[in-house]
């Protein structure tokens, strides 16, 4: 076994950088936004430095901005808007409400249907909304039938992505993983050309979910069934000659170091006087505030005011007349991808102020909920988190029927809009436009996600919310990366090697270890990194066993898709970690069998279709 050498510096230096991308993806503490924006610069400055030529043609630093304009991009941030109008309009809420009704009958069947139809409706559409719908609805189930939701979340989120495998759109890594081998001169596949082995795989791996995996997870219950108090609301009243008489809102705020949370100012009966913050106090005027009992009376000290108990201001808090909490619930907000709290602070979006709702704590990466009330506003939140609010039932109820937020006990039908049939049927469109070869998906996507814009069931602002910086530049850096790889010889070298290590080694053999490596890389760094930067050297090991690269490159794509095993591996996996508070060994426990059972089904069925 003789391991080549290297072809030229600049594809040392490509290598290098790709195994720096590996190690900065897989960092939890930098954002994959930043190391996808430090590998492009680093490598369109280095090949600005030392240009590089091959057979006289000199690749361009320029070159490798291309991606931004790249078909498969534009695909995949055209179906993320097309998918946010699905969720805005609430199209698949029909479906909710109906496997909410079926899972009181039998939960076994209605587990085995919620794995079935998740998977084919993420077949066609981004699995976050997908996810997005049946949380909230498996959760509510789950509390009213005291069945433990940890049992059910996690099946349900990988049957959306075992889905997502059978078509060119059902993941973003589908569509770069097609365009990468189009860009190497491979026919293009069409939406169903490998569907047969991915179905077959499929419906082997939703078959464990249902029968094995619930067995493997803990009976744990969520902490959304913990009701006990923890926010009042009271009635702060200005005394004649305290600290507030006669002074502006402003130094309220200040003496409580701006902790304070007003709901209103009211000057008499249900007189409610606008909060701004140089309003003058009187004698007499109540400041409504909601908080512990510990920082009201806390709050009560400071200011030297009188305390009464919310809707009687006859007698103040005392032992014999407490707070009370009659009206108070407790709810968790999940942060999903185009949530309004992606990417910001509470303090920074108001969400007190625009909400009534309180947050209590964070939950974040599988720990358990964190009791941060003194800086949970302060805390940049990201897809996944979890927070636990509480505030009036009726602030609770106006929530859910928004779609600003995921919150997680569903205990009210979900918003069904006038809009949700157009929605449902521009979508349709752009998969059929697809299906059919009448339009290539970037445009067809492209078209539905103005219609849904035009048609109103999307707004502008809806529509950038739907699209992730994460994605685009992670995508770019991968495309980036990919080209540089396989201009300087680098992909080749890579493939190389791969056959040199693979000795006598069938095809079969061959294609089996090819996609077991992208099965491990997909759980450390992202799948998309991995499918782009997996995908040139699937075809260099191809053309150098003299083989059809359609195996090799789908071998890239299964393999990428195999996210299972850790939470950081898919970003629904997040969001089903959180919500159903799974710790990381529980993904290890059940997303490492089903990886395998996966990598066997395939190399199996690969080879018997393909070879």
């Amino acid at each position: 076994m003789t391991i080549p050498l290297p072809p030229n510096p600049h594809a040392v230096g490509v290598l290098l950088l790709t195994g720096l991308a590996l190690v900065l993806f897989s960092r939890d503490r930098l954002p994959l936004e930043t190391s996808s924006l430090v590998i492009l610069v680093c490598l369109a400055v280095g090949f600005e430095v030392f240009p590089f030529t091959a057979d006289g043609v000199r690749l361009r630093a320029v070159d490798f901005f291309l991606g931004f304009g790249n078909e498969a991009l534009v695909a995949v941030c055209a179906l993320m808007i097309a998918g946010q109008g699905i969720l805005r309009t609430g199209a698949l809420d029909p479906v909710g409400r109906s496997l909410a009704r079926f899972w009181r009958v039998s939960p076994g069947l209605s587990l085995l249907l919620t794995l079935l139809l998740g998977g084919f409706i993420s077949a066609f559409i981004n699995n976050v909304p997908v996810v997005v719908l049946l949380l909230p609805v498996l959760i509510s189930v789950s509390l009213k039938t005291d069945t433990p939701a940890a049992k059910v979340l996690m099946p349900m989120g990988f049957s959306t992505l075992l889905g997502g495998t059978t078509t060119t759109i059902g993941t973003s890594t589908n569509l770069l993983v097609v365009a990468v081998a189009m860009e190497m001169g491979l026919t293009p596949f069409s939406m169903f050309d490998f569907a047969g082995p991915a179905v077959a795989a499929g419906l082997l791996g939703a078959a464990y979910l249902w029968l094995v995996a619930p067995r493997l997870l803990p009976d744990r219950k969520i902490c959304i069934a913990d009701s006990s108090p923890r926010i009042f609301t009271a009635h702060l009243a200005v005394t004649e000659g305290g600290p507030l008489d006669g002074r502006p809102l402003l130094k309220a705020l200040d003496m409580t170091g701006n902790r304070m949370k007003i709901n209103s100012l009211e000057r008499g009966e249900g007189n409610r006087i606008m909060l701004l913050p140089d309003v003058t106090l009187a004698p007499g005027d109540h400041l409504v505030v909601s908080d512990t009992p510990e920082r009201l009376k806390e709050f009560e000290r400071i200011l030297s005011g009188t305390l009464y108990p919310a809707g009687s201001a006859d007698e103040p808090v005392s032992e014999d007349n407490p707070l009370s909490d009659k009206d108070q619930q407790i709810a968790e907000i999940a942060v999903f991808q185009g949530s309004r709290l992606h990417g910001t602070t509470l303090n920074d979006d108001r969400f007190f102020e625009r909400t009534g709702l309180v947050a209590l704590a964070i939950h974040r990466s599988g720990r358990r909920y964190e009791r941060v009330e003194d800086h949970v506003g302060d805390i940049r939140l990201r897809v996944g988190d979890i927070l636990l609010v509480q505030g009036p039932r009726r602030n609770i109820a106006e929530q859910k029927r928004s779609t600003d937020f995921l919150i997680l006990d569903s205990t009210m039908d979900l918003p069904y809009s006038r809009k949700a049939p157009l929605a449902l049927a521009i979508m349709l469109a752009v998969i059929l436009a697809a299906a059919v070869g009448a339009l290539p998906i970037a445009i067809g996507a492209t078209a539905g996600a103005l219609l849904m814009i035009l048609t109103g069931c999307l707004t502008w602002r809806d529509a950038t919310r739907a699209l992730s910086v994460q994605v685009i530049l992670i995508v770019v850096t991968s495309l980036a990366l990919g080209t540089a790889m396989i201009r300087t010889g680098g992909a080749q070298y890579l493939g190389s090697v791969f056959v040199a290590l693979s000795g006598n080694a069938s095809p079969a053999m061959v294609l089996s270890g090819l996609m077991l490596l992208m099965a491990g890389l997909t759980n450390v760094i992202s799948n998309n990194a991995t499918a782009v930067i997996g995908t040139p050297i699937a075809v260099s090991i191809a053309r150098q066993m003299g083989l059809a690269p359609e195996p090799f490159v789908l071998a890239v794509l299964f393999g990428a898709n195999m996210s299972y095993a850790t939470p950081m591996a898919y970003k629904t996996n997040l969001l089903v970690m959180n919500a159903g508070e799974y710790a990381f060994s529980d993904f290890l426990k059940v997303g490492l069998p089903l990886v395998l059972i996966m990598w066997g089904a395939f190399s199996f069925l690969l080879p018997f279709f393909y070879m």
